[in-house]
């Protein structure tokens, strides 16, 4: 009976992890470029399994094993703004974070200017600092062009049609969602190239989390963490009572 609690345990308090990444999806329905996620489940080791360092801990019952991304695409909605740009097909815009060096991506184009300080080192002068523009994230990073540069944008060109690059990933499965529907590649996320994919400007891809299913979900998750805490409740009292016939 104590296995049997110990499953229903973990299953209620799994049910309760998915039910959070169900909220995160409801709560960026209206969010620009965010891509759904959904959590997997797996289950437990019941066996102790010998490992390099002794012996791996055995579990009971099942538990969110990891958190996938669904990158379908999602409608596109005009917006009128100069520098809000979709992405029409696969692919994602490239962002350069000066402070870090990181590059991430997104697909979500709401851009904006942003300025900075360009240190100007001339031969024979002072070295001097100038303010440059960037088209940005809006968060401090940069947009990055056809050829993987920064963007920069020069006086009055703010209503231009800027060359915003897109770029394509080999393996999106494993991307690393670091917030603000921004993601990290790494190795196993294989090769990354320039993509020849169409830029609407005036436009927006909406989110692809749609909030009936979200809402089922959540309700499913509910009906079972319901269901694990009456398996608790139930083998608490088998228990109980297998106690007291011994007494």
């Amino acid at each position: 009976m104590i296995q049997g609690f110990y499953s229903a345990a973990i299953g209620a308090q799994q049910q309760m992890k998915k039910m959070d990444v169900q909220a995160n999806n409801i709560a960026n329905v209206n969010t620009y470029g965010f891509k759904a996620e959904r959590a997997a489940f797996g289950a437990l080791m019941y066996g102790m399994v010998e490992g390099t360092e002794g012996n791996l801990p055995r579990g009971s019952g099942a538990a969110v094993v990891s958190t996938g991304t669904d990158f379908s695409d999602a409608a596109i909605e005009e917006t009128g703004r100069k520098q809000d740009y979709a992405i029409i097909g696969e692919g994602y815009f490239g962002l350069y974070d000066p402070a870090t060096e990181e590059i991430s991506f997104t697909r979500d184009g709401s851009f904006a200017l942003g300025s900075f300080q360009q240190l100007v080192e001339e031969e024979g002068e002072e070295p001097y600092y100038e303010q440059v523009f960037y088209l940005t994230d809006g968060e401090g990073r940069q947009v990055l062009d056809r050829q993987g540069y920064p963007i920069v944008v020069g006086d009055g060109g703010y209503d231009d049609v800027q060359p915003v690059g897109v770029f394509t990933i080999q393996y999106e499965d494993g991307l690393q969602h670091v917030g603000s529907g921004r993601f990290v590649a790494g190795d196993k996320n294989g090769q990354i190239w320039i993509s020849q994919a169409e830029v609407r400007q005036g436009y927006l891809e909406t989110s692809n989390a749609d909030l009936a299913t979200e809402l089922g979900k959540v309700i499913e998750a509910q009906r079972a963490y319901s269901y694990a805490l009456r398996m608790v409740t139930t083998a608490d009292e088998v228990e109980t009572t297998v106690v007291n016939l011994a007494n």
